[in-house]
């Protein structure tokens, strides 16, 4: 399966501008890429709204996936809450095979995908299983997006602890300096990472004024990760 996971050390951490970001460089490349969200909470529409700030920082819009909605947003809760909690509280079961079905359909129609997933690593969506043990199941590699703060390295190292304990294939690491302004935090944080954990950092994302600017800065880190996506023939 040529698809990529994207997960991140808690919510709200950037993995939905990584993706779009990722999305378009890999587009600008030449490839065909589409993104998707397995689950989404707090989203008051039957679309996506981080699909749409995707297509945003694509530069696409709606029209672009037309018949490829239902398959892009497999699960949309208006919850604010955990998958497993907002299939309760709306009464709809999360269904497995719903979801691996919508990737295997898209990975016949498009060169590469790139799930965003919901919050961090560990969420679950059901009383039994977790988001991350779909991602087991189909043997994806992950990218692991990390907020630049006070705080972690710890939720790093616990978050590739626990990816590593289910043997998952961590492709590497991209830190978002989103909103921490101590320098001497945002520059200790990657290093004191990368020699507990030797996983392989991208690059650091800036914080930028408009989405055009991040992705300027996103650019070098696409290169490298497209160069590991290679690697691990995930593309052509």
């Amino acid at each position: 399966m040529k698809a990529l996971f994207v997960t991140g050390t808690d919510t709200a951490v950037g993995k939905t501008v990584v993706t779009g970001c990722l999305a378009k460089y890999l587009s600008d490349k030449g490839y065909s890429v589409i993104t998707q969200k397995w689950i989404q909470t707090g989203c008051n529409s039957n679309f996506s709204s981080d699909i749409k700030l995707h297509l945003k920082i694509m530069e696409r819009n709606i029209d672009n996936i037309k018949g490829y909605v239902s398959y892009i947003s497999p699960y949309v809760f208006e919850s604010v809450c955990s998958p497993h909690l907002a299939s309760k509280i709306e009464n709809k079961r999360i269904d497995i095979n719903k979801i691996i079905k919508s990737l295997e359909t898209l990975s016949h129609r498009f060169d590469f995908i790139i799930v965003e997933g919901a919050g961090g690593a560990l969420v679950p969506y059901n009383k039994r299983r977790l988001v991350i043990d779909i991602v087991k199941d189909l043997d994806l590699p992950v990218l692991v997006v990390i907020d630049n703060k006070l705080g972690a390295i710890n939720h790093t190292l616990l978050t590739i602890e626990a990816l590593t304990a289910r043997k998952l294939k961590i492709l590497g690491l991209v830190f978002n300096n989103r909103r921490c302004k101590d320098k001497l935090i945002l520059e200790n944080n990657p290093r004191i990472i990368k020699s507990f954990t030797k996983q392989r950092i991208f690059g650091i994302l800036p914080k930028m004024a408009t989405y055009p600017k991040l992705y300027e800065k996103f650019i070098p880190i696409g290169e490298r990760i497209f160069r590991q996506l290679l690697r691990y023939g995930k593309l052509d």
